[in-house]
């Protein structure tokens, strides 16, 4: 973590309320907490000390040898939102590490940055989704930054985490947004294992697509939908059943992915 952001982060942490409202990125999406849902609530004081605690080239990557165990990265979109702290909780039962693609725009308007700041205190991996998730590919050069800067500026301010990594919406991407992209030291993260959860909102659908991984696979779910959270202890079940290794993105490598290059899988 930089010198300079430690202080930003610790003192956001008790709470500069945002005011922006949420935006309905996906049609159907239930205005509810999910029956049941007791989130695990982290004190701004064990979030402060978690932060404080995180080696400067976060994401700590643990090197499980991938390039021997079947590993599989779960990766989340669109996020954060109301069902993001239930998928935390799951993750964090199983003793499982995520990449979340955040929406800096979903980010402004979670309450106090609470739920950015519990996934990166929790080890998981946070990857740039755009500001407001829109086709990098239809806009002009300025925007694709202000996209990719906006919304790392508001991380970092609020964590004190730079990223690393990126996912263009819709997975729509060239050469320039492969360049800008590289100039903000990203790498482009995409998919080779695709749930459609956005699509089928059913969690046996989900997990069965999900089961489709193979080893060093990136599979594609999305923390915003219910639907998919209610799937995820299966998918975790029938992995783990086939001796994977749940591990985020960038520990799907022996070294950090490359500023502007594209993967899709190990």
């Amino acid at each position: 973590m930089r010198l300079w952001a430690l202080p930003v982060a610790l003192l956001t942490l008790a709470g500069c309320v945002s005011h922006a409202a949420p935006r309905r990125h996906q049609p159907g999406e239930e205005p509810t907490e999910p029956p049941g849902h007791s989130a695990v609530v982290l004190a701004p004081a064990d979030l402060a000390r978690r932060l404080a605690a995180m080696q400067s080239d976060w994401p700590r990557r643990w090197n499980p040898g991938c390039a021997r165990l079947k590993c599989v990265a779960l990766t989340f979109d669109d996020g954060p939102g109301r069902y993001t702290g239930q998928l935390l909780d799951l993750l964090a039962r199983r003793g499982v590490r995520a990449t979340f693609f955040v929406v800096g725009e979903r980010v402004a308007a979670d309450r106090d940055g609470h739920t950015v700041r519990r996934i990166a205190a929790e080890g998981h991996e946070l990857g740039n989704h755009t500001w407001d998730h829109s086709s990098l590919t239809a806009l002009p050069r300025h925007e694709v930054t202000r996209q990719l800067v906006h919304t790392d500026d508001l991380v970092r301010q609020l964590t004190g985490v730079r990223m690393r990594v990126m996912r263009p919406p819709y997975g729509a991407t060239d050469a320039r947004v492969a360049a800008e992209s590289r100039r903000e030291g990203l790498a482009q993260i995409l998919w080779n294992v695709d749930t459609y959860d956005w699509r089928d909102r059913k969690p046996v659908k989900v997990a069965k697509r999900a089961a489709h991984a193979r080893p060093g696979s990136i599979i594609l779910m999305h923390d915003i939908h219910p639907s998919t959270v209610k799937a995820v202890p299966t998918v975790l079940d029938r992995l783990a059943a086939r001796g994977f290794t749940f591990v985020t993105v960038s520990e799907l490598y022996s070294h950090p992915p490359a500023p502007g290059r594209t993967y899709a899988r190990f």
